[in-house]
């Protein structure tokens, strides 16, 4: 099987949103709330969340990358500068730990029909790989440390032992929960 990471540009935009959006429903997320206030959204995309999101990939730094095993888009993680992510400048429950200018993944996706396969472990490293090859000194994560089986809605903010695999290793602790689960700092070096 090959494996490849990509930064979602516009021309792989159709490959993000079979990942994180199959049905193309106007009311899912798109995952633009981290990136874009509401206004942000009606200013670049007309109140359209994904016609937002397509403006977010044209830009110099796409948000994201997304992941191919054997041509077929199976994956896509959200991250970028965190000083470039207002779900996370303005959060009075994820602050910075430290002055590092560290990049942050905000979300995981793996297309269904694809899970439980790997895939996961290879698209962080090559979402820390892109994060690398621009600059970034660290990469952030924020997800939970569930005690037993996890709710399938906390795979977007990831598991401990998730980013554990790939290298993180926790700094610190948050105020902000996800499904009333405590939400940890992860970190990988660069």
């Amino acid at each position: 099987m090959t494996f490849e990471v990509h930064p979602v540009t516009p021309d792989r935009f159709e490959d993000f949103a079979d990942v994180v959006n199959p049905n193309r429903r106007a009311t899912h997320c798109w995952c633009v709330p981290h990136r874009l206030r509401s206004a942000d959204v009606r200013e670049l995309g007309g109140g359209d969340r994904k016609q937002a999101m397509r403006a977010l990939c044209e830009r110099d730094l796409p948000p994201g990358v997304v992941a191919y095993a054997d041509g077929t888009p199976v994956a896509w993680c959200n991250l970028g500068p965190r000083a470039d992510i207002p779900a996370l400048v303005h959060s009075r429950k994820l602050r910075p730990v430290d002055d590092v200018p560290v990049w942050s993944i905000v979300c995981v996706v793996v297309r269904g029909g694809h899970r439980k396969r790997g895939h996961t472990s290879r698209l962080l490293e090559g979402a820390v790989g892109y994060a690398a090859a621009h600059g970034a000194p660290a990469v952030e994560a924020y997800p939970v440390d569930p005690s037993g089986r996890m709710d399938t809605t906390m795979a977007f903010v990831g598991t401990r032992a998730m980013f554990e695999k790939v290298g993180f290793a926790v700094i610190g602790r948050t105020e902000a929960t996800a499904s009333r689960l405590p939400r940890l700092v992860m970190r990988r070096d660069l």
